[in-house]
């Protein structure tokens, strides 16, 4: 992929330039050669990413960096940095969070070792390998002696220490591995990972089980990225984004593009013969170039695998039409024509409907009890249809009193949770059924929706929009500011950009109350939100379509 290749070794030079601004050079500093964040934070694991870039640079020949004197010098003090701040037990700190931290320093650990590998490899600045080397080992030394937090650092760990075992033959290494392996992998068989992270833990795990593949052999672990890269193409939204509304990480709900998994769909795609990855590549790259976005910081990666520099492969990915039921998940996915849109189980946000220029996210809301909106409890897919159905029954319950004297009178001091009797009931039930529709006013879904069970209860149904211009009616239209909203009473709403729109109807308005009890979920502040309001017992459909 030569074009690829020159589009990263030019912007990796654009990371570096960013780098050289923000380290510092000052001796008499306490942190000589680290790099000033632009939080103001100053930590090894952002000096590391600036290193390897720079590194990369300095030793390719089609650089403007390569052998640059500077630059060499920049990396030997930022290496020097590195081993002062990381602890004698040869753990690093991630300061806004964790301290004294296994798992970033696998992250640490992982990111340094493609330079230290280059530079041994090719025998080129001995100095600086061993610097680096000193770095790596301890780490690993660390790491043997560490903890974790998230279900992800255990592959991180575990498979930069059977790696580096490998490297250096320290046997004690592997056997700390296997206590983690030993717990056995939490990918499904949809190649789902346990944290449901697309935008950013996938791409991890995903590293760290090609990495355990590539030092044990056992192509199990390889299966695992496989499988999850598979999954990963229904995730892709129509304007190239990766669907995040379920994951359960800080990714949740942020436009992520999928850069960072080029490496992984490349050599995947050319190690095990699957022309789809490589299309998929292609497509990474598609996506970069036309939304102006960075290339992937793999450059040094790539220096280790000339192969897949040389790799030439014509094909790009196109998303075919698909309905994907990922039940263990929770989800399913849908893509036709030019549309895409998720059915989640257990969320609020149980609906999102986009055309690759707008996205919908739908909720029905109300207060009862303790409950303020619906989270499915059930969700089924009805044969081999476009067509799931959801639901979930609210129970309403009270307190019983003790009927004698506790232990203390304090509220907070009384076990409720274990002691004290309910009064049961009432219920509310609710069943949603959303399914694949198209008529003469474009592609979408029809959403039917059943709610009983007392009466009256206020519920409205929220629609919030992302990436519309305008919000238009049979006689009204208006900005879609941000934090803005409106009750339709009846009709067709539509939300438009440009050419694009999403038409949503027909609405209906039998109370005002939208703003929920205490404890609801605010309205969206970076969107428009459209509200269809009734009282329990109802019954409606809503017809979503885009043209």
């Amino acid at each position: 992929m030569k074009k690829h290749y020159q589009l990263i070794i030019r912007h990796s030079e654009r990371y570096a330039e960013q780098g050289f601004f923000e380290q510092i050079l000052d001796p008499a500093h306490e942190y000589y050669g680290g790099f000033r964040q632009s939080t103001g934070l100053i930590e090894a694991k952002h000096a590391i990413y600036r290193i390897t870039t720079m590194c990369a640079l300095y030793c390719n020949d089609q650089s403007r960096y390569y052998q640059d004197p500077d630059v060499k010098n920049r990396i030997s003090i930022a290496l020097d940095f590195v081993a002062r701040v990381q602890h004698e037990n040869g753990l690093f700190d991630y300061i806004d969070c964790n301290f004294f931290s296994a798992p970033d320093t696998a992250f640490c650990v992982k990111r340094l070792l493609p330079s230290w590998e280059y530079l041994h490899a090719h025998n080129i600045e001995p100095e600086l390998c061993a610097k680096m080397q000193a770095i790596i080992v301890r780490g690993a030394e660390g790491m043997t002696h560490g903890g974790f937090h998230t279900p992800n650092h255990r592959w991180a760990i575990a498979s930069m220490l059977v790696q580096l075992d490998k490297y250096f033959n320290r046997p004690e290494f592997t056997e700390c591995a296997k206590k983690y392996l030993a717990e056995g992998i939490d990918c499904n068989k949809d190649g789902e990972f346990a944290e449901k992270s697309a935008g950013n833990y996938n791409r991890i795990n995903n590293d760290a089980m090609i990495t355990l593949g590539d030092c044990t052999g056992d192509q199990f672990y390889y299966d695992c990225a496989i499988r999850n890269l598979r999954m990963m193409l229904t995730y892709l939204e129509p304007n190239g984004s990766i669907f995040t509304a379920n994951s359960t990480r800080q990714d949740n709900g942020a436009l992520i593009y999928p850069g960072d998994y080029y490496t992984e769909y490349l050599a995947m795609g050319h190690d095990f013969g699957i022309p789809e990855f490589l299309d998929a590549a292609n497509y990474i790259f598609e996506i970069i170039e036309k939304n102006n976005l960075g290339a992937p910081d793999f450059l040094m990666q790539l220096m280790n695998r000339p192969d897949l520099i040389e790799l030439e492969h014509e094909g790009v990915y196109r998303q075919p039409d698909f309905c994907r039921f990922y039940e263990e998940s929770g989800i399913c996915r849908v893509h036709k024509n030019s549309t895409a849109w998720t059915v989640l189980k257990g969320k609020s946000n149980f609906l999102y409907f986009t055309n690759g220029e707008i996205v919908l996210e739908l909720k029905i809301a109300g207060s009862f009890c303790e409950h303020r909106a619906f989270v499915s409890d059930t969700m089924t897919r009805r044969g081999e249809e476009s067509a799931f159905d959801l639901s979930q029954t609210m129970h309403g319950w009270y307190y019983l009193p003790f009927g004698e004297a506790q232990e203390t009178t304090d509220w907070w001091k009384m076990d409720n949770q274990n002691r004290r009797q309910k009064l049961m009931g009432p219920d509310i039930n609710i069943q949603v059924s959303v399914e694949a529709a198209s008529d003469a006013d474009g592609e979408g879904i029809d959403l039917h929706m059943k709610l009983y069970g007392v009466k009256p209860a206020p519920f409205r149904v929220e629609i919030a929009s992302a990436g519309a211009e305008f919000v238009s009616g049979e006689s009204f239209e208006l900005p879609a500011n941000r934090g803005g909203g409106m009750i339709v009473k009846s009709g067709t709403v539509s939300f438009v950009k440009g050419i694009h729109s999403i038409s949503v109807g027909n609405g209906f308005a039998e109370h005002r109350y939208v703003a929920g009890k205490f404890g609801s979920e605010s309205a969206s502040s970076t969107g428009f939100t459209v509200y269809f309001t009734d009282n329990i017992p109802f019954e409606r459909t809503i017809r979503i379509r885009a043209r």
